[in-house]
């Protein structure tokens, strides 16, 4: 999983240090949105020729990572 998440990248030059996908102007967002639209990993390649496998698979793991934090409750 830590390889997937080594295709993750954020430079403050490029979209003000939003999550990116290899250093590439293709944000993490702009990935699960695809996906999110119900295209397919395949179409999403298709869309995003500078994309490879793994890096959709990437924005899912940093996705996952993200949103798994601990909830407090009163």
């Amino acid at each position: 999983m830590s390889a997937l998440l080594d295709r993750i990248t954020s430079e403050p030059d490029k979209f003000n240090g939003r999550p990116c996908i290899r250093g590439l102007r293709i944000r993490v967002v702009d990935v699960l949105d695809l996906l999110a639209a119900g295209l397919s990993h395949a179409e999403i390649i298709e869309e995003l020729p500078d994309l490879e496998p793994d890096d959709v698979k990437a924005a899912l793991v940093y996705a996952s990572r993200r949103v798994d934090h601990p909830v407090i409750t009163a």
